[in-house]
């Protein structure tokens, strides 16, 4: 096969499934929660800084995760109790709450580190031939990782009782609740767990990205660029959504530049919220 055109599959799958898995904690919370985290963005963030952390303190780069798991559990523990608990059902005031919660913790992350960027090295270096094209190894992990997290994620979910469990307290949280399921703490783990998420989602990007206080921004609004087009409908309109996005973006950046990419996603997320509101899949 031609090498370029397979360096560019490549790149397709690589944004796609990269992108689903900085969506996911996002959609996570979303799914159960009607929570629009606006500071999920700077939860990955953190997790780029755990990564740097790690490296700057002569760690193993897998050391990073576990830190980092500890860093955004402790603070989504903390946030989900003292800000977003009190704000359920009420979602413009969450939006608002979380916003403020962005700045607070950009503007922490600027007093410890400063400006600056900073960089982290690539824990597998190299590349491998990938039909007849040589393609960064590293990037070959973080696809496999990625379809690991996000189709373990949709097993768990389907299989467990805790996925039962928490499909029936979407559906109807007072009858979830009457019949003896622990709401609050479902939702408590669940903010954390999607918190945790998006800080491993963190870790991952942190040797392909430039990491500084403000990198969060950028996975903010495509997450947002996901949900719009992909709807509210979970699992389903995740996928169809960093599709889309993922794949929307990749192809007119190879062809074009970035900036052309990044347009082409925002005018496609302008057309949907035009014409097609709810997405592609719908919350039900």
């Amino acid at each position: 096969m031609d090498p370029i055109l397979v360096t560019n599959i490549l790149n397709v799958v690589y944004e796609i499934a990269t992108l689903a898995v900085v969506v996911l904690g996002l959609a996570v919370i979303f799914g159960l929660l009607g929570v629009m985290n606006l500071a999920h963005g700077e939860f990955v963030m953190i997790g780029a800084y755990c990564a740097y952390f790690a490296q700057a303190n002569h760690l193993p780069f897998l050391a990073a995760v576990p830190l980092t798991i500890v860093v955004c559990g402790l603070l989504g523990l903390v946030v989900e109790r003292v800000l977003v608990r009190p704000l359920y059902q009420r979602p413009f005031d969450t939006l608002l709450a979380t916003w403020g919660l962005s700045l607070l913790l950009r503007k922490i992350v600027e007093w410890i580190y400063g400006k600056g960027y900073r960089s982290v090295d690539r824990p597998l270096a190299g590349s491998i031939d990938a039909f007849g094209a040589d393609y960064p190894v590293y990037r070959i992990v973080l696809i496999v990782v990625s379809v690991v997290i996000v189709g373990g994620l949709i097993v768990w979910f389907v299989r467990s009782a805790t996925g039962k469990r928490i499909t029936a307290t979407v559906n109807n949280p007072e009858l979830a609740a009457s019949v003896g399921i622990n709401v609050t703490a479902l939702s408590r783990n669940t903010f954390i767990f999607g918190t945790c998420l998006g800080g491993l989602a963190g870790v991952m990007l942190a040797p392909l990205a430039t990491v500084q206080p403000l990198m969060g921004l950028d996975y903010i609004l495509k997450s947002f660029f996901v949900m719009v087009v992909g709807g509210l409908g979970g699992l389903a309109g995740l996928g169809a959504g960093s599709g889309i996005v993922g794949g929307v973006e990749s192809i007119v950046s190879a062809v074009f530049d970035r900036t052309a990419g990044y347009t082409t996603v925002l005018l496609i997320a302008i057309l949907f919220l035009w014409l097609r509101p709810n997405g592609l899949f719908s919350r039900s």
